[in-house]
């Protein structure tokens, strides 16, 4: 199978720190949280990717 990967720059909604994450674009949309690597609070990543092609990445606070 072949994977797509995406880096992307976000900006943390708790601290504002730049941070990058590593999407894989073959999962098609997903809904997942992972730790802010400056503050370790967690983030709610919003991923819209269809076909391998990424279109959005949308974030939020995760409770």
């Amino acid at each position: 199978m072949d994977r797509c990967l995406d880096e992307r720059d976000i900006g943390c909604p708790f601290c504002g720190e730049r941070i990058t994450v590593l999407i894989d674009t073959s999962a098609g949309s997903q809904d997942y949280i992972e730790d802010c690597q400056v503050c370790c609070r967690p983030i709610r990543l919003m991923i819209d990717a269809d076909g391998g092609e990424l279109d959005g990445v949308r974030v939020d606070c995760a409770s």
